[in-house]
């Protein structure tokens, strides 16, 4: 507990003794009527000052009708009544209601705090040759900074010294740690837990990974979602209309039994009309609703999955149709050579490393495949007369061979007979002086967790699971078999897939939500134009973070099944909190109106559904799977 709410407890303790207190002392001895009003009249403004004040508060800036207001109207009309003890324990109850919700929700905000605790404290400069502690906003980019075992990097950066273990659970929900060595990429939050790091800073903390995350975290709750949307506006007329009701309640049976001749029984309208006050505060839905999804996005969080609002929490839920981009989401984007094929008189070895010579010039992913298959050294110095040929590939000279290395159209632009391949995967075709030297294919390699992955969003009542790439039809319509794909769409272009979504979502139902997973970087268009875009793989990415409803932050695509399961069970917990709180009210108020029901059942109508609808939202912080 906090000063705050140890300062209310006591409060609750002082105010509840002095009420047993009295009440035993008058129920022994009597006393005259004014002296125990004045006697009670202490626990009460004990207890009750800060309410009576907001109350006040509210009343001169406009804003009435609200739960400080129902409470302070009903108790002060409660001990107007004579009834004392009545008044003052409903004070003290709706207090202790708060009391608990104030505790649940800073719990959930610790919790949530817990799970992103990945601010840094410090960082560790390196200046001529000695380390200096300073704020991390204050490093400039393209500084040195190190980094200890058991401390977080605090800014992006790439490793010049030193190797080591990063535990990256706080920013991707993996338990496993990652490797990383000199020339590595590494982001802040991490944290270093073996060898010392010297870290190369590559931006300003305000721009690096952490302090993005943190920003939208900490924004995530200005999106609301339908639900809290409906709950605002609901509490906006619900609260002026029950007020209203409760008046006409105490005037108007007095009223007509007046004008019949009998007697108007003023005492018990009023405190009927209390009653239902007391009975209408919606504390437990302004409050647990929120509170739900908040806690659904701390939820998300602790499993690596970034959500910007709680209005893309609902939508999520509701979502029937995946499209996935196909390299970096369903597969590693990380192309190696699977099959060597050369033609007679010449081996796999040598065929290999003419390539991988002639290649040796280009940073094309295709290339470095070649280069890591060769897995030797190059000596650049014998590769000479290089032409790269646009949309076709690269011919060189190395020593008196002119070597062609690229795809079918170079070969048929070469007339080189040339060889069908016998897999899928991107075919590399060889020529050695207009002789056809053999094919060399290199495919991408499927995720781990890619299969189960399209089988869990099927299971989660996915409709259609569709793959867009801009790889060959033979490859894809691999990719997609092997998989389980619904649907797939090859060779395509940016501007190809944004067409292709825009089909998909005009011939979706109006309450049926489509969402695109991509990279992020290249798939920004698609991002922005689906219902809900999904960045994948995107951990340190701008681009995703900036153009993605949502960001998985690490690259298992099994994690979007995972943000489904979340968004479904958050949305069942409101939706519960919301037909509970409503019910339990509707029937404490229409018994309160006919006179069954009395003040201590107001008591549990307000305080007791806000508790227990605390207690049921809190449960959208833990995610175990399902």
């Amino acid at each position: 507990m906090n000063k705050k709410q140890k300062k209310v407890l006591t409060r609750i303790i002082i105010s509840a003794v002095l009420v047993i207190s009295l009440k035993i002392i008058f129920h022994i001895f009597s006393f005259n009527k004014y002296i125990e009003l004045v006697c009670f009249m202490v626990p009460y403004f004990i207890i009750g000052y800060d309410i009576l004040k907001k109350a006040v508060h509210g009343i001169i800036h406009g804003e009435v009708f609200d739960e400080n207001f129902l409470m302070a109207i009903a108790t002060v009309g409660a001990i107007i009544l004579g009834d004392y003890v009545e008044g003052t324990a409903v004070m003290l109850f709706y207090q202790i209601g708060e009391l608990f919700q104030s505790y649940a929700v800073g719990k959930s905000r610790k919790n949530i705090t817990q799970l992103m605790d990945i601010r840094p404290d410090y960082a560790n400069i390196e200046q001529d040759g000695t380390i200096e502690q300073v704020d991390p906003d204050d490093v400039e980019t393209g500084s040195i900074i190190v980094v200890r075992p058991g401390e977080k990097i605090p800014i992006d950066g790439i490793i010049l010294e030193g190797k080591s273990t990063l535990n990256t659970s706080a920013l991707t929900g993996e338990s496993l740690p990652r490797d990383a060595k000199e020339g590595d990429e590494v982001i802040s939050g991490c944290v270093n837990l073996t060898g010392v790091l010297r870290i190369q800073t590559t931006k300003e903390f305000g721009d690096s990974t952490v302090s993005k995350i943190l920003d939208l975290v900490e924004n995530s709750s200005m999106k609301k979602s339908r639900s809290e949307n409906f709950i605002t506006r609901f509490a906006r007329y619900y609260t002026p209309a029950v007020c209203y009701g409760a008046l006409a309640l105490a005037l108007l049976p007095p009223i007509v039994s007046l004008i019949a001749g009998c007697d108007p029984q003023w005492s018990k309208w009023v405190i009927r009309a209390l009653t239902t006050l007391v009975i209408s505060c919606p504390c437990a839905l302004v409050i647990s609703i929120p509170l739900s999804f908040f806690g659904g996005i701390g939820g998300a969080s602790a499993k690596g999955i970034l959500v910007k609002g709680s209005n893309y929490l609902e939508q999520l839920s509701k979502t029937r149709y995946i499209v996935c981009d196909k390299t970096g989401t369903l597969t590693k984007g990380v192309f190696q050579v699977t099959e060597v094929i050369p033609a007679e008189g010449i081996s796999k070895d040598e065929l290999i490393e003419k390539a991988s010579y002639v290649e040796s010039f280009s940073n094309h992913p295709i290339s470095k495949s070649l280069r890591e298959a060769y897995g030797k050294e190059i000596d650049n110095s014998v590769v000479c007369d290089v032409e790269e040929i646009s949309g076709y590939g690269v011919s060189a000279t190395i020593g008196s061979e002119t070597i062609a290395v690229g795809n079918i159209k170079l070969m048929k632009k070469l007339g080189v007979e040339y060889m069908e391949a016998p897999g899928t995967g991107t075919e590399v075709h060889v020529s050695i002086n207009g002789k056809y030297a053999g094919l060399i294919l290199i495919s991408d390699i499927l995720k781990p967790t890619a299969k189960t992955a399209i089988a869990g969003l099927k299971r989660a009542g996915v409709k259609q699971v569709v793959m867009l790439t801009g790889d060959t039809r033979k490859a894809a319509d691999a990719f997609a078999k092997e998989l389980g794909i619904d649907m797939v769409k090859s060779e395509l272009l940016p501007a190809d897939k944004v067409a292709e979504v825009e089909k998909l979502l005009d011939n979706k139902g109006k309450k049926e939500v489509l969402a695109f997973v991509g990279d992020g970087i290249n798939d920004a268009p698609v991002l922005s134009r689906a219902d809900i875009g999904i960045a994948m793989g995107a951990l340190g990415s701008d681009a995703a973070i900036e153009a993605a409803d949502i960001v998985l932050m690490d690259d298992d695509p099994a994690k979007i099944t995972t943000a489904i399961n979340i968004s479904r069970k958050t949305l069942r917990i409101v939706h519960q909190n919301i037909v509970f709180a409503l019910a339990v009210k509707f029937i404490c108020l229409f018994l309160g109106a006919i006179g069954i029901a009395n003040m201590w059942l107001a008591i549990f109508a307000d305080v007791g559904v806000m508790v227990l609808a605390v207690l049921n939202a809190t449960r959208c912080l833990n995610y175990k799977g399902e």
